[in-house]
């Protein structure tokens, strides 16, 4: 027991009878702090969210593990075929199935139990994984099974992913959408850095068999996250998946200019400016990597993390971005960014100055891909947002896909830095282009946005009532 009889509850004088008695003053924060405070990431979604806890806990393990598959697919193809061209044909094969899987994975969010689709893609995605880490046990590991399972990772993805960005607007008030979108990229970030670098310094050491062993083990933690979040029933106005209902969500769409600049504002910065095919090659050309007194084989997997440290340090930062309502011209000027530091990445001859213009262009992407997220979730209306979303994935999408055919396509004709360097112009000038033809786009303000979204549903639930 103290001594010292202060401590006593029964001995502390309390105030006299009448005496009003004031509040201490609240703390105040200095400068920095202030400043800190401001621009930090917006942890309120994680907060207010049981669910959304749970869902970003388990996409976030397996998303560090996926990133290692990313790196080493194309890594082991390289090393299979010794082709620029045949890394880029990977994407070429996603993009098929992946443009017609998207438009049915996003009617039917928009009609079933969204968290169950999730679940069974999931599941699908990890058996995938199963067969890759089997073939590449093989004597000769096949090509054509690399291929093959490249089109049913992109068919998959697009049944999952417009569930799963639709499910996030049934999980989270509408107001916390644009750290919604920080929080997504800072998992992204995270596991591009991490699961790239992890990723080619294992396959290039063990085999590839290490990274896609790893990635099947992570899926436990997402399927098991996915069976706690709390059913989502589908919509009492739902419309059943049909050719009519797609055909509505394109004709929303496109009767949104401000949408359709999101659109192709990306098709167009990732169809010109998007190099990573070309990576496996572009890091021979710098020769081995060190980290300390460790040599390892090749650079790869640095330069495929690199852009997200950039991304990294632009969500950390992120919290500027909900006093920004512009949207539109915050999304052009970012993708300018990107092809700029694509241009000085390909003119780059030592790697170190290399990689910190591909973290340039990741801080670039990331503001791009924030606000165009922002703008999605905050205009929408949720009936047809599991439709939107399919749209919205194949056009974020779409670019990378081709694009690393179209760069590959252009390094087997020219050279690696007359692909890279093009591609980084072609998307700095089309970003500048997009924002002049796009006028209403351009001017795009988040508050009549989301005024509007309001008004939609409002118009539609009388509808429904009447």
């Amino acid at each position: 027991m103290s001594s010292d009889p202060s401590n006593s509850p029964h001995l502390t004088p309390g105030p006299i009878p009448g005496e009003t008695v004031s509040a201490p003053p609240p703390k105040k924060r200095g400068p920095i702090r202030r400043g800190l405070k401001s621009v930090a990431i917006d942890l309120a979604p994680i907060k207010v969210s049981r669910d959304f806890r749970l869902l970003y806990l388990g996409q976030t393990v397996s998303f560090f593990g996926s990133m290692m598959t990313y790196v080493v697919m194309p890594w082991q193809m390289y090393q299979l075929t010794k082709s620029s061209l045949a890394v880029g044909l990977l994407g070429a094969v996603e993009f098929v199935p992946m443009l017609l899987l998207a438009f049915v994975g996003g009617a039917l969010a928009d009609y079933v139990d969204r968290r169950r689709l999730i679940l069974m893609t999931e599941l699908a995605t990890a058996l995938c994984v199963g067969v890759l880490a089997f073939n590449s046990l093989l004597a000769q590991p096949r090509v054509w099974i690399i291929y093959v399972i490249a089109g049913f990772f992109a068919a998959l993805n697009g049944l999952q992913r417009p569930s799963r960005e639709a499910l996030i607007q049934q999980l989270v008030p509408t107001e916390h959408m644009t750290a919604v979108a920080a929080l997504h990229t800072l998992r992204f970030s995270i596991g591009a850095i991490i699961g790239p670098a992890a990723g080619g310094l294992l396959a290039s050491s063990f085999g590839p068999i290490i990274t896609y062993s790893i990635d099947f083990a992570t899926f436990s933690v997402s399927l098991i996250t996915l069976w706690m979040v709390r059913s989502t029933p589908r919509l009492s106005d739902a419309d059943r998946p049909s050719l009519r209902s797609i055909a509505e969500g394109l004709r929303y769409a496109r009767s949104r200019p401000e949408l359709l600049g999101t659109y192709l504002i990306d098709i167009n910065a990732m169809f010109f400016g998007m190099p990573m095919a070309l990576f496996p090659a572009y890091a021979e050309s710098f020769g081995p990597f060190w980290i300390g007194p460790f040599q390892v084989v090749s650079a790869v997997g640095i330069m495929y993390a690199a852009p997200s440290v950039g991304s990294l340090l632009a969500t950390l930062s992120s919290g500027w971005t909900s006093r920004i309502h512009r949207h539109g011209a915050a999304i052009t000027l970012a993708a300018a960014v990107w092809g700029l530091a694509i241009i000085g990445f390909g003119l780059s001859h030592s790697l170190l100055i290399a990689l910190a213009w591909l973290a340039l262009a990741g801080a670039g992407d990331t503001i791009s891909g924030l606000f165009r997220m922002a703008m999605w979730n905050q205009t929408i209306p949720d009936r047809l947002r599991g439709r939107l979303a399919g749209i919205e994935m194949i056009s974020y999408m779409t670019g990378p896909l081709l694009g690393n055919a179209e760069a590959g396509l252009v390094a087997t004709l020219f050279s690696l830095r007359t692909s890279i360097v093009s591609g980084g112009i072609l998307c700095t000038l089309g970003s500048g282009l997009l924002g002049v033809l796009l006028p209403a786009f351009w001017r795009y303000h988040a508050r009549e946005g989301i005024a509007r979204r309001q008004a939609e549903e409002a118009q539609q639930q009388s509808a429904t009532d009447g």
